[in-house]
């Protein structure tokens, strides 16, 4: 381990905050080397039991997130508690003075109620939609079209994501703001009243990749395609004996070394020949796989699991085979990756846990287990 400090160290983050993208922004920032203080009200907020659980009741998910962070509660209805959270923002030292959360709306721990108090403060409210109303992420994921594309092609209806993509990013962005306003902070002395509203996070990597371009300029909205990959050559291929595999040929020479591999060369060839069309071309791959799917799902069919992967790990195709969670952490990966490292959470157990995946020379940032709720009173 080094003995260099983590890039944030000397700074000090107030947390107001539940569910899932405020503190991911505060276990960013604290695995970043940022002491950071949650607090909650007496009791815990709406997140302290949230599923997963372990047979005793204790949240998986709570204590995920909060790792390395130091708890407080208050009674927020009180003008004690108020004053104990205006204090941890506003009194913090040189490198605090810095808010986050998603429970905004209170006079209290308003942006200008805290600026009057401390003139250079930062603070971040993450709202739920755009104008300020409620939002989480499948709801503003069910308002920007996604699940209209989500699922098998022959499904009618919408298939909503697993994973809280929306949330997850809005973390990071958060994360982010907090750092570029310390930055500013430290050039100019100003502090930065920061929002960030779920949704405009969704709309704004929505309309990076494309999605929402398209329509404006007469393309329509982008069809569903299952999990063929849009725009180039990708899909899943079943084995004989049950597995499934994605492939994904991005450039022509992956596509030649899955055209070498299935033994196919003749056939697609041909095919090439008769449409008029360029596999060399990610539009054309893209464009005829129907056709092409159906010729390399056959050697799939011929052959088992084990000797797919055999020949797969010969060529330079993409390739993952479809896994459970349960197979991810019987394949040993955990254990063999860097990134993490056995972590003893009371009240959970022990368990492997992940890091900042960035490294710094080299360097996977940890945190420590998550407090209980409220036992950092008096730290």
């Amino acid at each position: 381990m080094s003995n260099n400090p983590r890039p944030l160290e000397g700074l000090r983050i107030v947390e107001v905050s539940s569910f899932v993208a405020s503190p991911l922004c505060g276990l960013t920032l604290s695995q970043l080397g940022a002491e950071v203080i949650r607090v909650d009200p007496v009791g815990g907020a709406a997140d302290t039991n949230r599923w997963p659980v372990t047979a005793d009741g204790n949240s998986i998910y709570w204590t995920g997130l909060n790792r390395g962070k130091k708890s407080v509660t208050a009674n927020f209805r009180e003008p004690e508690g108020q004053k104990l959270i205006q204090d941890l923002v506003t009194e913090s030292g040189p490198g605090g003075g810095i808010l986050v959360t998603n429970a905004g709306g209170r006079a209290w721990m308003s942006h200008e109620t805290l600026a009057a108090k401390r003139p250079d403060v930062i603070t971040l409210e993450l709202l739920g939609r755009t104008d300020g109303t409620p939002g989480v992420d499948y709801t503003v994921n069910a308002a920007l079209g996604f699940p209209s594309i989500t699922g098998p092609t022959d499904y009618a209806g919408v298939v909503n994501h697993a994973l809280p993509a929306w949330d997850v990013a809005c973390g990071l962005y958060a994360a982010l703001a907090i750092t570029a306003a310390v930055r500013r902070r430290d050039q100019t002395g100003a502090g930065a009243q920061i929002t960030l509203p779920l949704e405009d996070t969704a709309l704004a990597i929505a309309g990076t990749l494309g999605y929402l371009t398209e329509p404006q300029l007469g393309g329509g909205s982008r069809p569903a395609t299952g999990n063929d990959v849009y725009g180039t050559y990708g899909t899943d291929f079943v084995t004989a004996d049950g597995g499934r595999f994605m492939l994904v040929a991005l450039t022509p020479r992956h596509f030649r070394d899955l055209v070498a591999m299935t033994e196919t060369g003749d056939a697609v060839a041909a095919i090439e020949k008769a449409l008029g069309a360029d596999f060399t071309t990610e539009a054309d791959r893209y464009t005829h796989r129907g056709i092409l799917t159906p010729l390399f799902a056959a050697w799939f069919e011929r052959h088992t699991t084990a000797e797919v992967e055999d020949a797969l790990s010969k060529c330079a195709v993409l390739s993952e085979r479809y896994r459970t969670f349960d197979e991810v952490v019987e394949s040993g990966v955990l254990q063999r990756n860097p990134l993490f490292t056995e972590l003893d959470q009371p009240g959970v157990g022990t368990y492997l846990a992940a890091g900042l995946p960035a490294r710094f020379d080299g360097e996977h940032y940890f945190t420590d287990p998550a407090p209980a709720l409220g036992s950092s009173a008096g730290f």
